[in-house]
């Protein structure tokens, strides 16, 4: 696919857009010289207020992890735990592991950070350490009745989900939530994606498994 910065934003891109985002942070790292990370913080400033007009609080923290990386391969510490911060308040209800400890080192490193001065949210950053592996912080493990998806489902896609489940064709679910065909088609995809899964069938079955159903 051919994306740029300054592609419109659709939510059904978002996660092209963010493998984008992550692409032009690493390529900032390697070639600090050049404008890719001033173009990673474009995209992800235009990526996170599409977010935050949608309601889509995973995927707000999700980019303002991105934001925080870029920040630190910056040099901008203090940026980089203010973004930080501020998507584990978004994140903290919902209480996401993988989110934050599939970025690897960097960000384990900016947890670390947060935890020694004593930045809020201070159990949730705990705990995510003690996910990690990092030292025994915390005796309690992460618990979460939530769904455990690095990319979590919208509240759009949760709704198809279930109407998926009950039988529905595309066509009856877009009478029933008043969209169109494509519109229906488009949300499956994204569903398949985030599931990993490439039929209806299996992704009933791994949201059951996920507790999702």
């Amino acid at each position: 696919q051919n994306l740029a910065p300054d592609d419109e934003q659709s939510y059904l891109r978002e996660f092209d857009h963010l493998t984008l985002a992550r692409l032009l942070i690493a390529r900032g790292k390697s070639e600090p010289d050049e404008n890719y990370l001033q173009d990673a913080h474009h995209l992800l400033a235009r990526l996170l207020s599409a977010a935050e007009s949608g309601g889509r609080t995973g995927s707000a923290s999700e980019i303002l992890v991105q934001r925080a990386l870029a920040h630190e391969v910056q040099g901008n510490r203090a940026s980089a735990l203010d973004t930080l911060s501020r998507a584990l308040e978004l994140a903290e209800p919902a209480g996401y592991v993988r989110l934050f400890l599939d970025e690897g080192k960097p960000l384990l490193t900016l947890l670390k950070t947060l935890l020694a001065e004593g930045r809020e949210p201070k159990r949730y950053v705990a705990q995510l350490l003690a996910a990690s592996g990092v030292g025994d912080i915390v005796s309690q493990p992460v618990v979460t009745n939530e769904q455990p998806l690095l990319e979590p489902l919208s509240e759009r896609e949760l709704e198809v989900l279930q109407l998926v489940a009950e039988g529905l064709s595309n066509r009856e679910i877009a009478e029933r939530l008043y969209l169109a065909l494509s519109t229906v088609k488009g949300h499956n995809r994204v569903i398949y994606g985030k599931l990993h899964v490439s039929r209806r069938t299996e992704a009933v079955a791994k949201a059951r498994e996920l507790g999702l159903l």
